[in-house]
């Protein structure tokens, strides 16, 4: 379909860095403070817990044993299953809260990004993959689930037994504690080195995954599979498939194995410290140094050992993090998108709609277009008026109707609804105020009465019924096999073209808008199919001030009002009759269609 590609936006120059990154991802974590504070206390105990073993073994060791006292070495070994008895319950209960924690701040993120992408204009989704920003959803936020479920816990949980067994080993000799930390330094920097190699494989390991899933949303669909089919494409959509699917072989990888050798370095030098310790006391011994015993020798192998899975996890949770900045960066690109509609605060509400709709010298040009697409466009539609607007391809004509919805706003002059600037009315009452039907009919992939009751969720089955009837659909849902509960397929391809019309027309009669936009929403049907949808809309129109972009003009000739455009200019107004007489571009584009039409 398309090839792979960078994402369609990013961040203006002087983006954050990571200071300020990081900041901002602790502050997600901020409405959960009070249980992210419980699983510190139990991190907390867990570690004092966990390293008061080693000084029950030195006990032991040292004491109970050699001086045969028996009840004290029943204490001391019971000490040391309470000891692990109790590690294990607190690390339960850290995980739960941690885990739920972390799904929560999952939930959080994902909402905010949905609820971003909600805002936007139409102009972003007009040059936005839809796989590109289903991956940012799916892909980039569930790659981030280890980070914020468990990464945080276990930094803290790790980063406090890795003290408390740093301060055990300094009470035990800091002598071999010295031995044992001297590398420690040289093993940080490594990890660093690791995780910002990762950090930038990541990046572009996530870019791949969303040029993939945009190609498997576009190539996958209905309307791909019918393209691929038919043009004979399918073995090279394939080939261009595994193509991408190989370069995401290479680059995971690489993230996998970015560092593993380094990484095991240290893996198998912290494995081997023990031998080095029990060395330095066997060679201290024998050269007349301080002597230490043996119980302090095992207990201090004891906390180093469990200083060894804690600091090597320290560290591989370093480069996690490092790893999930790249996923962090790519979601907030999207939190941070300029919003470019938006409501005012002092918006104004509008209880009652008479449907009153005027163009006051109109100006409007798309971004980074260097002509306008509208240019001084002046026209009023009386409540309950009609207007056809009806010119060459690319004239403006669309884009005239989208912007009384405000799915765009003008760049000069103003357009309003009932004498208020759309732009200074609230959402709802646009939403309430404008229906809109175009050529591109969208259904979900559910049920028809949900489809219908997506304009009204509390309409009832007689609501349902009788806007149905009003759009000329009812008896034929009615004919199906489960009626209203018929699943209508993936963008609605169980129905017809202009059984999809009348199921889109029925459901904004159900939404019953005082203002109407019909966008072509005839110009993709045949002769037959355009008489049935046109009754439907004559239904619809009725009472209505109505906006008609006309593809096929015996569609609009009994509009009130016909405004012809011209490279985004109205060259032309009056009704059909008036247009005619004047034998100008109207009366050539009505002549058209006559020789278009099908010979009966």
């Amino acid at each position: 379909m398309h090839p792979p590609h960078e994402p369609d936006w990013t961040p203006p120059a002087g983006a954050p860095e990571q200071p300020r990154q990081v900041r901002r991802i602790l502050k997600l974590f901020r409405p959960y403070r009070g249980r992210l504070a419980i699983v510190g206390l139990l991190v907390g105990a867990a570690s004092l817990v966990s390293v008061a073993t080693p000084f029950l073994l030195k006990a032991i060791l040292d004491v109970a044993i050699p001086e045969g006292r028996t009840g004290l070495l029943s204490l001391l070994a019971l000490g040391m299953i309470l000891s692990a008895v109790l590690t294990s319950v607190f690390g339960v209960l850290q995980t739960l809260i941690s885990t739920t924690v972390g799904q929560r701040v999952m939930h959080d993120l994902r909402t905010a990004v949905y609820g971003r992408l909600q805002r936007m204009s139409l102009a972003f989704f007009t040059r936005t993959r839809t796989g590109e920003v289903q991956s940012r959803i799916a892909n980039d936020i569930g790659g981030m689930q280890a980070t914020v479920t468990s990464t945080a816990t276990s930094l803290v949980s790790n980063l406090t037994s890795v003290v408390a067994t740093i301060v055990a080993m300094l009470a035990l000799d800091w002598r071999l504690t010295v031995v044992s930390l001297v590398l420690l330094p040289v093993f940080v920097w490594i990890s660093r080195r690791v995780g910002d190699e990762r950090k930038k494989i990541t990046t572009r390991r996530q870019k791949q995954m969303a040029a993939m899933a945009a190609t498997v949303t576009e190539s996958l669909s209905v309307s791909g599979i019918l393209l691929g089919r038919t043009m004979g494409r399918s073995d090279s959509l394939t080939a261009a498939f595994a193509d991408e699917s190989e370069r995401l072989v290479d680059l995971e990888v690489r993230s996998n194995m970015a560092g593993r050798w380094r990484m095991a370095v240290i893996t198998i030098v912290m494995a081997a410290m023990p031998a080095v310790i029990y060395w330095t006391a066997g060679i201290a011994l024998q050269t007349g140094g301080p002597e230490v015993s043996i119980g302090t020798i095992v207990a201090f192998v004891s906390l180093q050992q469990g200083l060894f899975r804690p600091a090597v996890s320290l560290l591989s949770t370093g480069v996690q993090i490092q790893t999930s900045l790249a996923l962090f960066q790519r979601i907030f690109e999207y939190l941070d998108l300029p919003i470019d509609i938006t409501e005012r605060e002092d918006a104004v509400h509008l209880d009652r709609i008479k449907g009153e709709v005027r163009f006051e010298n109109v100006t409007f040009r798309y971004d980074g277009k260097s002509g306008p697409v509208l240019d001084g466009i002046d026209i009023t539609v009386p409540p309950g008026g009609s207007l056809a607007v009806v010119g060459p391809t690319g004239a403006g004509k669309s884009t005239l109707g989208h912007l009384v919805p405000r799915l765009y706003d003008v760049t000069g002059g103003r357009v309003t609804l009932d004498g208020v600037d759309v732009r200074d009315l609230d959402f709802d009452t646009l939403a309430r105020a404008v229906g809109v039907v175009s050529q591109e009919t969208y259904l979900f992939h559910a049920t028809v009465a949900d489809n219908l009751r997506f304009a009204k969720p509390d309409a009832t089955d007689e609501e349902l019924h009788a806007a149905a009837r009003a759009a000329q659909i009812h008896d034929h849902i009615a004919a199906l096999p489960d009626g209203y509960d018929t699943v209508v397929g993936e963008r609605g391809h169980r129905f017809s073209g202009g059984e999809k019309q009348r199921l889109a027309i029925a459901r904004t009669i159900l939404r019953d808008p005082p203002v109407l936009v019909l966008d072509e929403a005839t110009s993709a049907l045949d002769t037959r199919t355009e008489a049935a949808v046109q009754e439907a809309i004559d239904a619809l129109s009725a009472n209505r001030t109505t906006l008609t972009i006309a593809h096929r003009l015996s569609t609009i000739r009994g509009a009130d009002q016909i405004v012809v455009l011209d490279s985004g200019r109205a060259v032309e107004r009056g009704t059909h009759d008036e247009l005619l007489e004047r034998g100008g571009r109207y009366a050539a584009l009505v002549l058209r269609d006559a020789r278009l039409e099908p010979t009966k």
